[in-house]
Formats: C-alpha cells, structure tokens, sequence
C-alpha cells in the first residue's frame, strides 16, 4: 500500500535497528502491526491522521525495513523499542495503537510506562497464552515455513485464512493483495524469531495489564478466527475500564479491512479522552 507525507527514519533499539515512517505534526500517534506485516498496514490510518496529529508508523522487529532478528524476544524489550523511538523523536507522551501483536505491546507499553502514554487501542490481540491450538498451527506454519524457504506457495492460503474473514475475501481483493504480498517479503529466519516470540512463548499478560490505567479501547473482530471475540473480550476485562468494542464485517487485520470504521473509533476514543 502506498504511504505519502512520511519520510523514513531508523532508530537503533536492543532488538536491532528498527524503521520507522514519521510525518505529520501535533500529538504523536505510534502504529504497530500484526506478525508478518510491516508499518503499511495502517497506510489507511496514516492517510485520515496525518494533517492532524504526528503519525509514527514501526516496522517492528524482523520484519520490513527493520533489522533481522537474531533470535527469540520479550515482551518487555518490545516495549523498550517504543520507549526508543519516542526519546528518538523527543516525544513526552504518544498514543498507540496496536493490532495483534501490536496490541500485545501497546498494552505491555502502557503498564510498564504509564509516564510515557495517552491512550492505547489495541485492536484483534490478546492477553492469555497461547492455547494448544495456537501451538499447533503456528508450529506448522514455521516449520513449513523453513522448508518452503518462506511463506509462499500453499502456505499463502492458511495465511490469508488466519488473518482474514471472508467479507474480506469476497469482497477486498486489493486487501487480499496487501497481506499476500507482505507475508511473502518477511524474512523467514527472522519472522520466524518473531512468531515463535508472539504465539508459543507468549506470556499471560492479564495480571500486568491489571495495572494499566491509562484509558484503552480494545477492539475484536467479529469474523477473526486467530483471536475470537470471547478471547479479545478477556484481554479487555483485565484492563481497569477498558472500552470494549466489536467490528462486525472484520477479521484478524481490522485496520486493513475496515479502515473507515477503525478511523472512526479512534477518533471517538481521542475525543472522548482529551
């Protein structure tokens, strides 16, 4: 996808060298996305945002422009590499918003560094460990992965059925095109780092993210089959007065698929929050 009005910048952060796309002015806004995409999937986030706020969009790491990963990773050191980029940019607070993995961090960056945060929007994420199905799948899919030399091939298709529903599939084939062509670029040693990090390493954040107290909206998709909405909902009970809210026509990629709606949202949340 197409991204105008950002300039790329690299920060050096203790998972490597990570890029960033910047651009805009005013209050920041820092977007991080799923496993496997990089910083263009919120293009349609940075479109709507840009003339008003200062948009930061990661390529997080191992995947993009950002270095390869050398091995697995916390979460914590995760939430470093924002406390990175927002003293490399001399922002004091930012808002993040976060889409699986994403969401992950913004909710672990928000417990850990409530100094340092406006509100957060996790979106198609989780706070639980990983369950036995999670296991299987995902060990599948690296160990595939290694053999094919990358995601291609028959692994395009249980991809594209992980991260999208089937409002997507019938009816956004440019959506389509945008998570097979990013999935394909990801490095595999290095994306592999990544998921076994996210999906059988995953920690139970629920207790951490009981001493959240920034304000959070957390966002499910009501057709994602990676994280349904009873599991979503979970993550926004541990959350002291978190907003609960469900986007019916989307899957596993809200900000790609509905992006009108997810805009909306966040506006909502930033008005309401000001």
């Amino acid at each position: 996808m197409s991204l105008t009005g950002v300039q790329d910048r690299y920060v050096e952060t203790v998972l490597g060298q990570i890029r960033i796309r910047v651009g805009g002015s005013g209050e920041a806004m820092l977007f991080w996305p799923s496993l496997l995409m990089d910083g263009t999937l919120w293009a349609g986030q940075a479109a709507h945002f840009i003339e008003r706020y200062q948009v930061v969009l990661v390529d997080p790491p191992g995947h993009g422009g950002s270095s390869d990963l050398a091995g697995p990773f916390s979460f914590e050191q995760c939430a470093d590499v924002i406390l990175a980029i927002v003293d490399d940019l001399g922002i004091d607070k930012v808002h993040v918003i976060g889409n699986s993995w994403g969401g992950m961090i913004g909710g672990t960056f928000a417990a850990l560094h409530p100094e340092r945060i406006g509100v957060a929007v996790l979106m198609n994420a989780t706070a639980s460990p990983s369950n036995a199905r999670q296991k299987v799948e995902y060990g599948a899919l690296t160990r595939a992965a290694r053999l094919f030399g990358g995601i291609r091939g028959p692994l395009i298709g249980p991809v594209v059925d992980a991260f999208l529903g089937p409002t997507a599939k019938r009816e956004k084939p440019e959506v389509v095109a945008t998570v097979k062509q990013l999935a394909q670029q990801v490095n595999v040693k290095s994306g592999m780092h990544a998921v076994t990090s996210v999906v059988p390493r995953r920690p139970d954040q629920r207790p951490l993210f009981g001493q959240i107290r920034t304000p959070v909206l957390v966002v499910a998709g009501a057709e994602d089959t990676t994280f349904g909405v009873a599991e979503t909902e979970a993550m926004a009970d541990a959350i002291p007065g978190a907003r609960f809210v469900v986007l019916e026509q989307s899957a596993h990629l809200a900000a790609l698929e509905s992006p009108a709606e997810v805009n909306a949202l966040i506006d909502d949340f930033l008005a309401d929050n000001s």
